[in-house]
């Protein structure tokens, strides 16, 4: 089984590009993020003619979250117990679903950028990390797969500059510390020890050619159960995906899964 993450940054806007990813690669489950519309907004004509099942949450602007599977779609599951809200008034936003696909349990994370240190969204950010722990915990006995955009950047390899970014969110200690606990709890970064070298990134900003100039960030991540992380035989960033016009600023995540 393959299984894919993508932080679309808009499905309508790059449904041409999901399309043509499922085809290219063969994918059985894409996680998206950042689909940015409601359910009824999505367009999924494509999508489902190909064979895949849909499940999503989404509101019409921001965040948005869905699974796309054809191997199976049950035990759907918008957010997850105790996932803090935000906003005036406090409300539950669109960044996390699972699903159980082809037997593994999948959730497709949008976690919250944090903004500033000093910024209730970084408070916001770290207490919706600890909840998806506590929830993540009880999936552990499974097949399990936590994929999707982090936003956080575990090693400094994973900057393409720590100097700049010394002082900003997606690196913090605390930040960084709420990632390594997922690990320290059992779970294993499928993806990194198929991807070496310098070449990590995932996520390029659209800011003076960041992309071209490779000047990115890894914060996309595939982490497995110990039970999954062994039926793992390969993993790649599709990075050509984040070449040319309209492309999102995020490249795809693959993983194989025997």
């Amino acid at each position: 089984m393959r299984i894919a993450t993508w932080n679309v940054n808009s499905l309508r806007s790059r449904i041409d590009r999901v399309e043509a990813l499922l085809k290219r690669h063969d994918i059985d489950v894409l996680a998206l993020q950042e689909t940015k519309a409601r359910e009824d907004q999505l367009p999924l004509m494509g999508v489902e003619s190909m064979g895949y099942e849909v499940a999503a949450a989404g509101t019409s602007q921001w965040n948005g979250v869905a699974i796309l599977s054809r191997v199976g779609l049950e035990e759907v599951q918008v957010g997850f117990e105790g996932m803090p809200g935000f906003g005036d008034p406090v409300a539950p936003e669109a960044r996390a679903i699972g699903a159980v696909c082809g037997g593994v349990r999948i959730w497709s994370l949008y976690v919250p950028n944090g903004r500033k240190v000093d910024d209730p969204h970084y408070v916001y950010k770290l207490d919706w990390l600890a909840r998806l722990r506590e929830n993540a915990q009880g999936w552990l006995g499974e097949d399990t797969a936590l994929v999707g955009d982090w936003n956080i950047a575990p090693r400094d390899e994973d900057v393409f500059d720590m100097t700049q970014f010394a002082k900003s969110t997606h690196v913090t200690p605390p930040e960084r510390a709420a990632f390594q606990a997922f690990l320290d709890d059992g779970y294993v970064d499928v993806v990194r020890p198929h991807t070496p070298g310098p070449d990590v990134y995932t996520y390029w900003d659209y800011y003076r050619q960041r992309f071209e100039r490779n000047r990115g960030l890894r914060i996309d991540f595939v982490l497995g159960s110990t039970s999954l992380a062994e039926r793992v035989t390969h993993a790649f960033i599709d990075r050509e995906e984040r070449a040319g016009t309209g492309a999102s600023d995020h490249a795809p995540v693959l993983v194989d899964v025997r």
